[in-house]
């Protein structure tokens, strides 16, 4: 009867012992600024789904998201799989920090309903896939439908369309002999190179030697500095106008067009209502380019189990997990379906973003590309606007960043 029972305990506590080691652990790093938090109900969910895995989800605070990351990584703590942004893929590479997800997304039931090309603009810088999308935004067209419809003008498709409606709005209404309304607010302070993407690397731009001082980028420059400093379509305060700006402009009527993505929308339709739409931007230079905002998730190389990490993710960007998601951070889903029962944004505006993603980019994902935004892009382009250098020189100033 002792013998029995031995091994009847013995038997047990295998039992137990291949019960511990059959559950896995994930530990996901993510930044969410809305206290209206969902990832907690999102891992009950998942973990209710799935009774072998566990999740345990850090909200790691933003401003020192990356540092953290890194530090983890070379301290070999790094997370199973953390929320990443598209600049930050090439150093996580160069480390060797990421998984490479290519076979597991061909073999994904989900895989059909993502949006058309988000895993190509996620794409890595060795051809290989890292990142699955879980968010988006691009930036499109907005414009003051009461005012295109009092001109009889549709919104513009191309370059030259462009050009007359900003022309046709740009109006003396008080009857000083100057304008009060501008055709289009540019956006010439910080964060604007979305504004000025579209209409010169729309040209065939390519952030290399030469790919940015070639003639047509240099002509489509020179086009778009002329619509302010001659033709004086832009409101005088362009050159320093940031993000606040162009969007009060705008809601005033005191600009009839501006570019911006879906994030702005519900403030503009509390403002205005049906007077306001939207439409990718115009088709210039025989190209199209507009920025693209992305969050995506990925597994790192260091994680114990890479297929529970993978479900993870997996989960994250699919269904109704991944509209959950969204709901709360304010940004697209990346499904299909997602976007087709999408009500948190008017319709109008998920159509333009979605219409926009097969010419949606990003900027170079380099270190050169944080100066680019933040002091080479702004500087140069409020001194080209006010004629302290040439448009010509401004494209110089810009391709000596990226290749010296």
């Amino acid at each position: 009867m002792r013998k029995m029972q031995g091994a009847a305990l013995a038997a047990l506590l295998a039992l137990a012992a291949g019960t511990a080691q059959a559950e896995s652990t994930v530990r996901f790093w993510y930044h969410f600024d809305n206290p209206d938090n969902p990832v907690a109900d999102l891992v009950a969910k998942f973990e209710a789904a799935n009774p072998g895995i566990k999740v345990e989800a850090e909200n790691i605070p933003w401003n020192s998201y990356y540092d953290n990351l890194y530090t983890a990584i070379a301290g070999g703590n790094a997370p199973d799989a953390a929320m990443v942004k598209l600049f930050a893929q090439p150093r996580l590479v160069e480390m060797g920090a990421l998984e490479p997800i290519d076979d597991r997304v061909a073999g994904w039931d989900g895989k059909a309903d993502l949006q058309d090309d988000l895993l190509k603009i996620n794409g890595g810088p060795d051809g290989k896939q890292y990142y699955l999308p879980v968010q988006y935004v691009v930036s499109y067209l907005y414009y003051r439908a009461d005012l295109f419809a009092e001109a009889g003008l549709q919104p513009p498709k191309t370059c030259d369309d462009f050009a007359k409606a900003a022309k046709a709005l740009t109006r003396d209404t008080n009857g000083d002999g100057q304008p009060d309304i501008w055709g289009f607010g540019f956006r010439g302070g910080k964060g604007g190179y979305d504004h000025w993407g579209p209409f010169v690397l729309s040209a065939g731009a390519k952030f290399e030697k030469g790919g940015l001082t070639s003639q047509p980028v240099v002509a489509a420059n020179t086009w778009l500095v002329d619509l302010y400093r001659n033709q004086k379509l832009f409101p005088p305060s362009a050159p320093n106008d940031g993000f606040q700006e162009i969007i009060a402009a705008f809601q005033q009527g005191r600009t009839a067009m501006t570019i911006h993505h879906i994030g702005s929308s519900a403030g503009m339709v509390k403002a205005l209502g049906d007077k306001v739409s939207a439409v990718p931007v115009p088709e210039c230079n025989g190209g199209r380019w507009t920025s693209y905002g992305d969050e995506s998730l990925a597994v790192l190389s260091s994680a114990e189990d890479k297929d529970a990490a993978w479900k993870w993710i997996a989960f994250l960007a699919s269904g109704d997990a991944n509209v959950e998601f969204n709901k709360a951070t304010g940004q697209l889903p990346v499904t299909k379906s997602g976007a087709a029962n999408w009500t948190l944004h008017e319709k109008r505006f998920v159509d333009a973003t979605v219409q926009s993603l097969p010419f949606a980019h990003s900027l170079p994902a380099v270190s050169q590309t944080a100066d680019f935004v933040n002091t080479v892009w702004p500087a140069a382009m409020q001194r080209a606007l006010t004629g302290e250098i040439t448009p010509e020189q401004m494209m110089q100033e810009i391709e000596q960043l990226y290749a010296p």
